[in-house]
């Protein structure tokens, strides 16, 4: 078998274009919510919301965002106004009986966090899609410095599913 045959095979397989080769917006909003369906066995029972929800959440200010993902991801871009895990639970008090979302790249280490805290009497939410959902549904991201940013850490060419316009890293 060559070396292109088996690359094609293996591109399959986790969902990635061949060489030079870009998906549309629209697979890669497939590609998305099939990747988040994929996790979302894994934490039963966790309510989630979409982008367009967050995005009202965030305009009324009725939710508290925590960021999942590590110092390093976080460090490319985060969601505005949103807090650290650690962050989080350092003042978890402080939360009981606000509405908490989570999120990270595309909903599965937010939604098992959102599992946890769901545990613990928090009325805790996964943000479906998470990051990439939010890149297509056009919300803004800042960097470390409070910036706005176009940059969005994913985790691996897996996950290299961003809308046009963003740089994509990992």
């Amino acid at each position: 078998m060559s070396r292109f045959v088996l690359w094609l095979t293996l591109a399959a397989a986790v969902g990635c274009a061949a060489p030079g080769e870009k998906l549309s917006e629209a697979e890669r909003r497939a590609r998305i919510d099939e990747l988040y369906r994929e996790d979302r066995e894994a934490f039963p029972g966790v309510p989630e919301v979409s982008a367009a929800e967050l995005a009202e959440l965030l305009r009324t200010g009725d939710v508290v965002l925590v960021d999942v993902r590590g110092k390093d991801e976080r460090r490319v871009s985060t969601i505005p106004g949103a807090l650290s895990k650690a962050e989080l639970e350092e003042s978890a008090d402080a939360y009981r009986g606000r509405r908490v979302v989570a999120y990270c790249t595309v909903g599965y280490r937010s939604g098992l966090y959102a599992a946890e805290l769901r545990r613990r009497g928090f009325d805790a939410w996964n943000f479906a899609g998470s990051l990439l959902a939010w890149t297509h549904a056009g919300g803004p991201l800042v960097d470390a410095d409070g910036a706005e940013t176009r940059r969005l850490h994913v985790y691996g060419r897996k996950w290299d599913l961003a809308a046009d316009g963003y740089e994509t890293v990992w």
